[in-house]
């Protein structure tokens, strides 16, 4: 979700689930516990990641630390050339993904194949198996109709404990 987007819980698509009066009364009366609602701003670490397109989605969350019940930062590296990179971005803003610029979460990978750039995509949601390979697809997609393709995908969450 774009960083202007009013904070509050995402479902499995990155949308930001609306609260009913009663829900936004109850959040004002009773301060919720822990660390509140993730943004793309914050600590994070990568609990799994994946270059290899033929690994199934289940199997990479299964082999990870990722912790279902919390939110996560999915981040996709997408290899696009120069001269369409602004508009790939654009079309993943449609779905409420950010462009990353700087290296919050480590330094900026560079380019695989000569003439293309990387694109760092991201955005905040709840996740699972199926989602994360639905969002996968769509980067490839992405990435195909752009004249590149898609290097990586990771999923980062806050540390544990």
């Amino acid at each position: 979700m774009s960083s202007s987007a009013p904070p509050g819980p995402r479902d499995l698509n990155g949308r930001l689930v609306e609260q009913g009066r009663l829900a936004r009364l109850r959040s004002r009366l009773r301060p919720r516990a822990g660390a509140g609602l993730l943004t793309l701003y914050e600590q994070v670490e990568v609990v799994a990641r994946s270059d290899d397109d033929a690994i199934a989605s289940s199997v990479a969350l299964d082999a990870s630390s990722w912790r279902a019940a919390e939110e996560v930062i999915l981040r996709h590296h997408v290899e696009v050339p120069p001269e369409r990179r602004s508009e790939a971005a654009a079309v993943a803003a449609l779905d409420g993904y950010e462009s990353v610029e700087d290296e919050r979460w480590g330094p900026r990978p560079a380019a695989r194949e000569d003439g293309l750039v990387v694109l760092v995509l991201a955005r905040v949601q709840l996740l699972d198996a199926m989602h994360l390979s639905q969002e996968r697809s769509r980067m490839a997609s992405l990435g195909s109709r752009h004249g590149g393709f898609v290097r990586e995908w990771a999923v980062l969450q806050r540390p544990s404990g």
